[in-house]
């Protein structure tokens, strides 16, 4: 029983290693799929995934979800304050319209 068990954590650390690896080097995985008919392209689908930690994501120039106003609370708030602002904008606008 005891050779079982050492074997499962050799295992799960060498998982844990390969996982480590592919964070800090990052993967990308990229496809296209085209599906046609009589030769006539119906619908086309481009796969790009990448797979990596996020302080290599940003050390790529990647940093979109800084910015994703439903991962960020900042984000949101400057989505909520520009909308405020639009319609403030538009409130204005028909005010000088009016007279």
């Amino acid at each position: 029983m005891a050779s079982s068990q050492l074997q499962h954590s050799v295992q799960s650390t060498n998982l844990a290693d390969i996982l480590e690896r592919v964070l800090d080097k990052g993967v990308v995985i990229a496809g296209d799929i085209t599906i046609s008919l009589v030769g006539v392209e119906l619908l086309s689908i481009k796969l790009r995934l990448l797979v990596a930690s996020v302080d290599k994501a940003m050390e790529m120039g990647i940093n979109w979800w800084e910015h994703d106003p439903y991962l960020t609370t900042r984000a949101r708030q400057l989505t909520d304050e520009n909308q405020a602002l639009q319609a403030r904008i538009e409130r204005l606008e028909a005010q000088i319209e009016a007279r």
